[in-house]
């Protein structure tokens, strides 16, 4: 009796267990589908900044603009960004971008250079403090709505730094955003701006001119690249919560069922018992 007893009490806690996650499941689902078109949205423009920092670039225009400007020799000083989650119950998500953030900072320490972390997200920032890691910034109001202004806020610091030459380079560690169950940790170098792959050639007269188009689209290039790590971190980490709770619920579903079973098993085995204690009964009263 007892043991049935057992088996019912947690099939009873299982159940509701499944009911948690499941509801975790469809919340996360309503907010990867919000998150994702943020992704989709800002791809394009950064598609189309990049064409046109391509077409414009010049090596000339390095002397001009210190945010093309690479560093003469090894990197001396170098800010890392790294972006996790405010909230966990999301798979392996974090562990993954902590391990590479990790891996960078001790790469760049082997070679003597100085890094300067910088945290958005919880639980990034609460591993690297238990390691007793201080942080240069420490942001924990963007969540999974980042903005541009968001994005501003962060790097425009890092930004003017980087032009009075306080910066080598500047990095972002997040989840990129392939698809929902395909959200690898990446690394990504904001600062200096990368060189294209060879300019195009332009047969057009630009006003006002290449220089001050230049002057104008870099900082945009810079500021949107930190809100794509942003927003894709976020759907990001929408598509592994929801991965996650599918899985939890589906074990629960398939826990429920063993024990089910078991109950089942456990109530023919006593019913048995109980009628052959009754047969037993009437037998010994009939003699």
């Amino acid at each position: 009796m007892a043991k049935t007893r057992e088996l019912k009490r947690r099939i009873h806690s299982v159940e509701k267990t499944r009911q948690i996650t499941k509801t975790m499941e469809m919340i996360a689902t309503s907010r990867l589908k919000r998150t994702q078109d943020r992704v989709v949205a800002a791809r394009p423009y950064a598609a189309a900044l990049a064409e046109v920092i391509g077409t414009l670039y010049d090596p000339r225009l390095e002397e001009q603009f210190p945010l093309l400007r690479y560093p003469v020799g090894d990197p001396k000083r170098v800010a890392l960004v790294l972006i996790t989650s405010n909230r966990g119950l999301c798979g392996s998500f974090n562990a993954n971008l902590i391990r590479m953030a990790r891996d960078r900072i001790a790469e760049l320490e082997a070679r003597g250079v100085e890094v300067e972390l910088r945290g958005v997200g919880r639980k990034g920032i609460g591993y690297f403090k238990y390691m007793g890691r201080s942080f240069a910034e420490e942001r924990l109001d963007i969540g999974d709505r980042p903005t541009p202004e968001h994005a501003a806020e962060l790097v425009e610091p890092l930004m003017r730094r980087f032009e009075e030459g306080e910066l080598d380079a500047v990095e972002v560690v997040f989840a990129r955003f392939d698809n929902p169950v395909s959200t690898p940790p990446t690394l990504l170098r904001l600062l200096p701006i990368a060189r294209p792959e060879g300019g195009q050639t332009v047969n057009y007269i630009l006003r006002p001119s290449p220089q001050e188009i230049v002057r104008t689209i870099l900082p945009l290039y810079v500021r949107n690249g930190m809100y794509r790590a942003l927003v894709e971190s976020a759907a990001s980490e929408n598509g592994a919560r929801r991965t996650a709770m599918k899985n939890a619920t589906d074990s629960a579903g398939d826990m429920i069922d063993v024990l089910r079973r078991n109950y089942n098993r456990a109530r023919q085995s006593q019913i048995t018992q109980e009628l052959a204690e009754i047969v037993g009964g009437a037998e010994a009263l009939k003699g």
